[in-house]
């Protein structure tokens, strides 16, 4: 029997090999991260660099007192729009999945249509969910339920229907994303056990149970990191759909973000926003990976 052949001392370390990946994630991730931390300790503005250390934007936003009404809009948008996306996403892609398997026609179109959305930048979604929600008389939405015999809704005038119009536009843009990693998920399970489930007369929801859900977990897991990120950065169709509005009804952390930098020209406290909202997501993603750790084991 021949001998394993001799690898070299550095064989069992990839540090070496891995530096070079980590230096250029560093340079595009790290300096960035750490540039927006001197920002927050400074008194930098978007009119006059920074003169110096000050902590002064750190007190200011911490005790701001819309912080917590934009926390808690924030946590209740992209607690909604994660279920909903997951939900949304999962349905769509076992649907085609079962579609192709079947061979009905129609499916490569249909998965076009869903992606067609993802596409639209977020300004150009706000706008045109702007038109559908608009509460005229001419609005599509409410004369399409005028039609029915319902009164029109106050799609954007209403603190609790803005929010809900908000998730709604978020939705539709954001399901094609959930679709496509569901999608590719489930393609990549073995069609042999669902003919093995078939031969024993497991019925669709048994299936669904047994082996889909299963088999997806760490797509789940995956997606959940994915979506809850993106909808926490998610500023640009909310500032085209309600402004933020009415009053602070729609107004997240990214919004609330970009509105101090841009309209208050407060570079400094914008950073201390950013750093905030870095600080959930990274958060929400240990959490996420640490319950999907355990569901493994």
């Amino acid at each position: 029997m021949r001998p394993a052949p001799d690898r070299g001392p550095g064989a069992a370390h990839p540090a070496p090999w891995l530096l070079p990946a980590v230096l250029v994630l560093a340079a595009f991730y790290a300096v960035p991260v750490l540039d927006v931390a001197r920002l927050a300790v400074s008194d930098a503005t978007l009119v006059r660099p920074a003169s110096g250390f000050s902590t002064q934007a750190l007190r200011a936003i911490l005790t701001d007192p819309a912080l917590p009404q934009v926390l808690g809009t924030t946590l209740l948008f992209v607690a909604v729009n994660v279920v909903a996306l997951q939900l949304l996403g999962l349905l769509i892609a076992l649907t085609i999945a079962r579609g192709e398997r079947r061979g009905l026609h129609g499916m490569a179109a249909f998965r076009t249509l869903v992606l067609a959305a993802w596409v639209v930048p977020g300004i150009a979604n706000g706008l045109i969910w702007s038109m559908l929600f608009d509460e005229a008389p001419y609005g599509t939405l409410n004369s399409l339920l005028a039609y029915v015999g319902a009164g029109p809704v106050a799609w954007l005038s209403d603190p609790r229907m803005a929010l809900v119009s908000a998730v709604i536009a978020n939705l539709w843009q954001g399901t094609a994303f959930s679709m496509i990693v569901f999608y590719a998920a489930r393609r990549g399970i073995d069609p042999t056990l669902y003919e093995v489930a078939a031969l024993d007369g497991a019925g669709p929801w048994r299936v669904f149970t047994a082996i889909t859900l299963p088999l997806l977990r760490r797509a789940i897991a995956v997606n959940t990191v994915l979506v809850s990120v993106q909808t926490l950065n998610t500023f640009d169709s909310i500032l085209a759909l309600t402004g933020g509005g009415p009053g602070r009804a729609t107004e997240v952390l990214s919004l609330f973000t970009f509105n101090t930098v841009f309209y208050n020209l407060d570079l400094a406290g914008g950073a201390v926003l950013a750093l905030l909202l870095f600080v959930i997501g990274m958060g929400m993603t240990l959490a996420v990976l640490a319950a999907g750790g355990r569901g493994e084991a």
